[in-house]
């Protein structure tokens, strides 16, 4: 019998009562081996009721009782990580040590949250005039939901709801349908760590639960994190309800390497950056812009290292890469390689007819590498989010940068150069919100914030560190002033001289 994934409302599983279920499988063996309720706007509103039943005490709830849940659950997780991993590889694909290292990214975040009383704290000017002074603190919103994609579905939900929880709201989150267990995993141990029920709920779903959470009037704020089409609609839809969004979107993220650079680091690292976790990643790389006359070797050594790569289920310990999601995103990503010879490109490598031993069902595909990419072509033009590495060639920097510049998206980027002074520049000019200099894939650590710029974020604020903080929170000013004791009222004796 096929398992069943439910929702998690209100510190308990529920059932899903909509009748609607969407498939889930298991990408090496293409087989469905579990089905996700997909809930109605009825089940919105009743996961909503009990976060913002919660709110109430929780909202008002102490510093140090959160945190004391916080350091519970992050030992908890701790425990548990190959817990959770595994279950990221059973439904995600992802080999073992990807899925691990997903894990110890998310559980930075529940650190982060661990140490909110000191990002917590307010300020104070005193006497800014005659005995007024003024104090601003920060309170939290209230009933704040996440919509977290499939390509990581542990780390980007930790992303949001511990920093969210910790400044004191309720949270409903909203997981992939495609890869929905590990949620689940999450919100039950949050609850074993003794987080009060209704704190942390998990809705399952797809289109009418994500436009439920939009525009429900209990919801006060919105995180998301998927492809930029979805990113805009969110960003719209939430903001015209007069809810705060952070909605982070797709990326096309560019390498410049100078001719100076160390060409072995910078294959290895473009081929870690390109083909780790199958590309399913928002910060991969997926354009090498060589400048000069490095581009046959660079390639060369690109392509030596990515046929050595070995393609296999998740759970093998000698896999490197698993297979992608589903079969029709597989399709779609093999479409840009068959494609790209007809619009320009030199085809390197075509893993478009991959398929492994054994488990010829899976979603497989191999590590494609395409050269001499032109700029209007469509695999260097949309976010293909699969194992395919365009490599395009300038003449020199300023052409780099121009055409680096003129991507719609800016999510991150990275240089390799051993020249300072070439890397600072690009620091300061290039277009994009994570910079990595001879670091391929540049993702903050959590006490910094992760975003980036253009259709690659919409809304103000960035993810986790202190714009995770203020997010999930907002200011509120005093202005006090009080009358010197001396000056009481005739027959009100506070033990002061009299002024008169």
């Amino acid at each position: 019998m096929t398992k069943t994934v439910n929702h998690w409302i209100g510190g308990k599983t529920v059932e899903g009562t909509s009748g609607q279920y969407g498939p889930v499988t298991d990408p090496a063996t293409g087989a469905v081996t579990t089905q996700v309720a997909l809930a109605s706007v009825e089940e919105v509103d009743a996961a909503v009721a009990p976060a913002k039943a919660a709110y109430a005490t929780w909202g008002t709830s102490s510093l140090a009782q959160r945190t004391a849940v916080l350091f519970r659950y992050r030992a908890l997780l701790d425990a548990h990580r190959d817990d959770i991993a595994a279950l990221i590889t059973a439904e995600h694909g992802k080999v073992h040590s990807d899925a691990l290292g997903e894990v110890a990214r998310g559980l930075e975040i529940v650190e982060l949250a661990c140490g909110i009383t000191t990002q917590l704290k307010g300020e104070l000017s005193t006497q800014v005039s005659n005995r007024v002074d003024v104090s601003s603190i920060r309170q939290s919103l209230g009933v704040v939901a996440g919509i977290t994609p499939f390509n990581f579905p542990a780390m980007v939900p930790m992303w949001m709801f511990p920093l969210a929880i910790a400044c004191g709201n309720t949270f409903v989150l909203k997981p992939s349908e495609k890869d929905p267990s590990a949620a689940n995993l999450l919100a039950e141990l949050a609850s074993e760590a003794g987080l009060p029920d209704g704190v942390l709920n998990v809705l399952h779903g797809d289109k009418i639960a994500v436009d439920g959470l939009l525009n429900h009037p209990d919801v006060a704020a919105v995180s998301f994190v998927g492809s930029t089409p979805i990113a805009r609609y969110i960003h719209a839809t939430a903001s015209a309800n007069g809810k705060r969004v952070q909605a982070l979107g797709g990326a096309k993220n560019h390498m410049l390497v100078l001719p100076d650079a160390d060409l072995d680091a910078a294959a290895d690292a473009a081929v870690s950056a390109a083909y780790g976790s199958a590309g399913e990643r928002c910060m991969a790389i997926s354009a090498v812009v060589a400048v000069g006359a490095i581009g046959d070797e660079l390639v060369a050594k690109i392509r030596e290292r990515a046929e050595k790569i070995k393609i296999g289920p998740g759970n093998d310990p000698t896999s490197e890469m698993g297979p992608l999601i589903t079969a029709a995103h597989r399709d779609k990503v093999a479409s840009y390689v068959t494609g790209a010879a007809a619009q320009g490109a030199e085809v390197v490598l075509d893993g478009t007819g991959h398929t492994v031993e054994g488990f010829e069902d899976g979603h497989w595909i191999g590590l494609s590498l395409l050269d001499k990419v032109s700029t209007d072509s469509d695999a260097y033009k949309d976010e293909i989010f699969g194992p395919v590495l365009c490599v395009l060639r300038v003449e020199s920097y300023e052409d780099g940068v121009a055409l680096m510049n003129a991507s719609p998206f800016g999510n991150g980027t990275a240089i390799f150069t051993r020249d300072g002074g070439a890397a600072r520049r690009f620091q300061l000019e290039i277009q994009a919100g994570m910079v990595g200099v001879n670091v391929p894939i540049p993702v903050p650590v959590g006490y910094h914030s992760f975003g980036g710029w253009k259709d690659s974020l919409f809304g103000d604020h960035h993810i986790y560190g202190n714009d995770g903080v203020h997010f999930y929170t907002r200011g509120k000013v005093t202005t006090t002033r009080w009358p010197d004791p001396a000056d009481a009222p005739a027959g009100v004796d506070l033990g002061f001289p009299r002024n008169h």
